[in-house]
């Protein structure tokens, strides 16, 4: 089944009744999907444009896409422990592991006044100091373009790239030393079960859950088109979190109800 034929069944309503479907990815190998069983909204974020998520034993960071912020929060409650001020811009995907902070910087900003740190074209890679928040480096993206979506996992950091399509693993200082590539495009959030990375499609409304080995897709979970506008995702004991920027591509309001809001995916 096409998302095409999914979408018009939804819209009659016998999209309730379709737990498990196949699709097919660009090696041509299919892989059921299932769709989610509830999408639970838990919170709003301090400054209601999240675009990063990654969940940790301190809590949960944010990556507030406007200010360009790094939050972290008590994951039960969204209570505020520290903030950072950091030199990301149009911040998409964080990552937290080895005593730092990675934020994405998706490009210039453009919906507060610039600053002298803003990327001017392409994307970077910001790495600061969890404890203290002191900026440590600015790295390039593996492709130079933007980034979307950040992971710290089996002592790497893990980044999605668009030129090509793919999830490239590098180690704190950005070496990169593999890669493997992804079946449908805009990746944004990512999230380590302990076994595999999960993947969400933001275009799709698709989460994928794949083998870090060969890229095999292993798990495919389908939101629903009212649920929250997905970007960043983590993974947190057993289940997946994802946030709402409220932006659309082209930094334009994406006019969701849920804009802003940190929510829990039950699969």
């Amino acid at each position: 089944m096409t998302r095409r034929e999914f979408e018009r069944m939804a819209g009659v309503g016998l999209a309730a009744t379709l737990s498990v479907w196949r699709a097919r990815a660009d090696d041509a190998a299919s892989y059921e999907v299932r769709r989610r069983k509830r999408v639970e909204k838990l919170f709003q974020s301090p400054e209601g444009h999240p675009n990063g998520l990654e969940a940790t034993p301190d809590g949960l960071w944010v990556g507030e896409q406007v200010t360009d912020r790094a939050y972290l929060l008590d994951i039960e409650t969204g209570r505020a422990l520290t903030s950072y001020e950091t030199q990301s811009s149009n911040t998409s995907g964080i990552a937290a592991g080895g005593g730092h902070v990675f934020m994405g910087a998706n490009g210039p900003a453009h919906l507060r006044p610039r600053r002298p740190h803003d990327v001017a074209k392409g994307g970077r890679i910001v790495k600061l100091s969890a404890a203290t928040g002191e900026h440590i480096s600015n790295y390039q993206t593996p492709d130079g373009g933007g980034v979307h979506g950040l992971l710290w996992a089996k002592d790497a950091l893990w980044i999605t790239q668009f030129r090509p399509l793919k999830i490239v693993q590098a180690d704190a200082d950005l070496n990169t030393f593999h890669d493997f590539n992804l079946p449908l495009s805009r990746p944004h959030g990512l999230g380590w079960d302990g076994e595999g990375i999960w993947c969400m499609f933001s275009n799709d409304y698709r989460i994928l859950k794949f083998d870090i080995r060969t890229g095999k897709v292993l798990d495919a979970v389908q939101l629903d088109r009212n649920d929250p506008d997905p970007h960043g995702m983590t993974w947190w004991q057993g289940a997946l979190y994802y946030c709402d920027a409220g932006i659309a591509p082209g930094h334009k309001d994406n006019l969701s109800k849920h804009a802003g809001s940190i929510c829990r995916i039950e699969i």
